[in-house]
């Protein structure tokens, strides 16, 4: 990132709101260039972005994670690294090492040496193939947003985002992301195959021999601005009382939860889903020019947010459930409006 660049957000709130939805645009049009079709995970990457929040993306090898997520970078004018996970990957491999150096007078001292994850938008291919050490460091760096290496604290680059990478057939050799590391990520995205329609521009499109130029849209310090005209945009009581009984109501515990919940779930959701789903209605909402979240905004993001954030029983999955199926029920169990807590 060009650390020179000046932000180009209004200091008017509609203004800056109106600006952020006209680089949406400008920015699936510029990505739609090479990546043919896959507009909702775009979006659903972009809403994650702006509202500071960490994705999984799930999906078969093939479908262009990298190209779409190098591509947004390039728009966006953001430093981009790929970092392939595998067995033998140790965490000073992610977070950087001291290094034992000597100077011109043969004094001997210590120097830091960064590591992929001082960059922008860092994408950690196949997370789930390198051992728990490596993927603790990797969430304590996303989590606290700096390193500390021998004392010392090294801050992260500021846009900061990850995107790590799930294979969800091959799972022989993996070590599974706990539940807990899970629940701090944003989004859990999936990528399905594309239409006929889709494959058949995709092969003409990819066999030729260049691909086209990606044109930048914003620049890093505009992101930052933007980011925080997300955490502005309005959310009325009734929305926030939606938000926080969807992830309640997916608790067996709970005296609300409907009987497949209690009867198919082992664990549900807790607090940091609401807060996801408030963060999510808030980008998509700007991202949208608009002012006020309102339901719309946070049903839109209501599988990304709880699908890795619930454990169903053996009973759920012999009879063919499974998360998603248990949350679209959901959905039509938990009615808009209700008796406010706040009210």
């Amino acid at each position: 990132m060009n650390l020179e660049a000046k932000s180009a957000v209004p200091k008017d709130h509609d203004q800056a709101i109106a600006a952020l939805s006209e680089a949406r645009q400008k920015i699936i049009a510029e990505v739609g260039k090479i990546i043919i079709g896959q507009v909702d995970v775009i979006d659903q990457v972009l809403t994650s972005f702006f509202a500071r929040g960490h994705c999984v993306i799930e999906g078969v090898p093939g479908l262009a994670k990298t190209l779409m997520i190098s591509s947004l970078a390039r728009t966006m004018s953001l430093n981009f690294t790929r970092v392939q996970f595998t067995p033998d990957l140790m965490p000073t491999d992610i977070t950087g090492t001291s290094l034992l150096n000597e100077d011109e007078h043969g004094k001997r001292h210590f120097t830091f040496s960064k590591g992929p994850v001082f960059t922008n938008i860092l994408l950690a291919d196949e997370i789930n193939r390198t051992p728990p050490k490596t993927q603790a460091a990797l969430l304590e760096s996303m989590q606290e947003r700096h390193v500390s290496v021998g004392g010392e604290t090294y801050s992260l680059p500021e846009p900061f985002l990850v995107l790590a990478t799930q294979n969800p057939i091959e799972q022989e050799g993996t070590y599974p992301l706990p539940e807990a590391q899970l629940d701090r990520f944003l989004f859990l995205i999936k990528i399905g195959y594309p239409s006929l329609v889709e494959e058949e521009k995709i092969l003409l499109s990819t066999t030729l021999d260049t691909l086209p130029q990606l044109d930048r849209v914003i620049n890093g310090p505009s992101i930052l601005d933007f980011q925080r005209v997300v955490r502005e945009i309005e959310v009325g009581p009734e929305i926030a009382n939606y938000a926080a009984r969807i992830p309640r109501a997916t608790r067996p515990s709970d005296a609300d939860a409907p009987g497949f919940i209690k009867d198919w779930v082992r664990w549900g959701c807790g607090p940091r889903a609401g807060q996801a789903l408030i963060l999510a209605g808030k980008a998509h909402c700007a991202l949208h020019g608009r002012r006020k979240v309102t339901f719309d905004d946070i049903r839109e993001y209501v599988h990304p947010v709880l699908r890795h954030r619930m454990g169903l029983n053996f009973a759920a999955v012999s009879e063919g459930h499974n998360t998603d199926d248990i949350i679209t029920m959901l959905l039509e169990q938990v009615p808009e409006t209700a008796k406010s807590v706040a009210a």
